[in-house]
């Protein structure tokens, strides 16, 4: 059965802690970057934008709870009268804009951070029985083809109708920082998962998770991005009620492996980058190469 995407869903629940003090005054998704068009946007915005221009008109953003008005008001509200009015022309038409994009947004509150599975368990009333995109909430993208990072993805979906994941190859030496996966390639960039497993040890990795025709010491990680089936919240669900957390919290990885031996998974070597904005040295690299796409 053909089943349309129409909903996506970005955590943006977490404290920002590795981004001290900056995260005391301002969160990290408003962190600003320069975009293509050369526009100063908050990294929740660009997010938000790429996701629309692939089709996806309903989108879920998970938040903390004290959080809620300042989300609302960058979305949904109108900027004050005296602001408003010494804005450009240009300047105006994307205020209004903004508030377009708003309509197409919700608001769900993480009540508890719980982890990054426990965020996306949040959406589960929103997301109902339907297909879902799945993005970062402090990662970027540049593609290096004329489709976007997240329509290649669509795109895959569209083809397979199936649950996809976005990946991309790491050195081993930061594996202990990723969900690394393996899997059998079935043509170029595309492979079958057989198995996902969260920050494993290099000897672990080597042993079990290497791809044949990889380089030594090159494995493929997750890039930040999927296209999941609603059968994925069982898989949370039961993790969350029988407290199966890993390193005090409860994962995505755990519940995407479950998922992958049910139902398939297929894995998409994505043609571009990610820039992960969670860390300072990281937002500093970010700001000199993601307008550039360097």
């Amino acid at each position: 059965m053909n089943q349309p995407l129409h909903k996506a869903v970005i955590p943006a629940a977490g404290f920002g802690t590795r981004l001290f003090p900056a995260t005391k005054g301002i969160k990290k998704e408003f962190f600003p970057l320069i975009d293509q068009d050369g526009l100063a946007k908050p990294v929740i915005l660009i997010i938000v934008e790429e996701v629309i221009k692939s089709g996806i008109q309903e989108i879920a953003i998970i938040i903390q709870t004290q959080d809620y008005s300042l989300f609302a008001d960058f979305f949904k509200n109108p900027p004050p009268a005296k602001f408003y009015n010494k804005l450009s022309r240009e300047s105006k038409k994307y205020s209004d804009y903004l508030q377009e994009i708003g309509e197409k947004i919700t608001l769900i509150p993480q009540e508890q951070q719980e982890g990054y599975g426990h965020a996306v368990y949040c959406a589960k009333d929103w997301v109902k029985q339907e297909p879902f995109l799945l993005l970062l909430g402090d990662h970027v993208y540049r593609s290096n083809i004329d489709k976007s990072c997240v329509h290649q993805l669509v795109e895959l979906y569209q083809q397979y109708q199936t649950n996809v994941i976005g990946l991309t190859i790491i050195p081993e030496d930061i594996i202990h920082k990723a969900g690394i996966i393996t899997g059998n390639w079935l043509e170029t960039y595309l492979l079958s998962i057989t198995q996902l497993v969260e920050k494993p040890s290099i000897d672990y990795a080597r042993d079990h998770l290497h791809i044949p025709n990889m380089k030594p010491d090159e494995f493929l990680a997750i890039f930040g991005m999927y296209i999941l089936q609603p059968q994925i919240f069982d898989y949370l669900e039961d993790e969350i009620k029988n407290e199966q957390r890993l390193k005090g919290e409860f994962q995505l990885t755990t519940a995407l492996d479950q998922l992958a031996k049910a139902q398939g998974m297929l894995g998409y070597l994505v043609q571009g980058q990610y820039f992960d904005i969670g860390m300072p040295l990281f937002y500093r690299q970010t700001m000199i190469d993601f307008k550039m796409g360097s």
